[in-house]
């Protein structure tokens, strides 16, 4: 870590993915200087309901640190707007979607048109609605351009969108900042470029 702590970022990966998912760009958000941790979940055996509790308690307990932000990627995404809705807002934090379907995703809706929505286990149903902002918080989005991916198989994807997730599925009114770039979904994770926005996002300076 490099200079003053600039506060603490709990990280929250995807569907059928492990906390190892965000190593990289948790590695790099700790040199520019912000304390991070990794909430490791079961995307589809765990109710999201208790994947919530552990993403409230992990967050307090990062609090001496300073403001409290979540990055959540695809999923994860949805989780942390989850939270914010159910706690109101998120204070001083600010909350980063990395390709997350805030507007419902549509490989998701065709799995479950087609009876299949059983591999998305218990997401599903966050997946096919998605999961509006809340008014008044800092919120972010950065998805991804390029077409590399399974989702594009199983929807007709409007373009551009990034092999799972299309970019009319991320965008909101009232995100304070939407951020396009030409990266797959998976990409969006490792990318030196993502995870310098993400940090300028979260440290204040991204809001347009």
């Amino acid at each position: 870590m490099n200079g003053p702590v600039r506060g603490a970022v709990v990280l929250v990966h995807g569907l059928y993915l492990r906390g190892p998912a965000m190593w990289p760009l948790a590695r790099r958000l700790r040199r520019a200087g912000f304390v991070c941790e990794i909430l490791d979940h079961g995307s589809v055996g765990t109710e999201p309901a208790r994947t919530l509790g552990r993403l409230a308690a992990r967050a307090g307990r990062l609090a001496r640190h300073g403001p409290v932000h979540l990055l959540g990627h695809s999923l994860g995404g949805l989780l942390a707007l989850a939270l914010a809705q159910r706690e109101g807002g998120w204070g001083e934090g600010r909350i980063l979607c990395l390709g997350a379907p805030i507007q419902g995703s549509a490989a998701a809706a065709a799995l479950v048109r087609r009876g299949l929505g059983a591999v998305l286990g218990r997401a599903a149903p966050l997946l096919s609605a998605g999961v509006e902002p809340v008014a008044g918080a800092q919120v972010g989005m950065i998805a991804g351009t390029r077409a590399l991916g399974l989702g594009h198989w199983l929807a007709r994807l409007p373009v551009p969108h990034d092999g799972t997730v299309a970019v009319a599925e991320t965008q909101h009114p009232l995100l304070a900042m939407h951020r396009c770039m030409p990266v797959s979904h998976t990409g969006l994770l490792l990318h030196a470029a993502v995870a310098a926005v993400a940090c300028d996002f979260l440290a204040g300076a991204g809001q347009a």
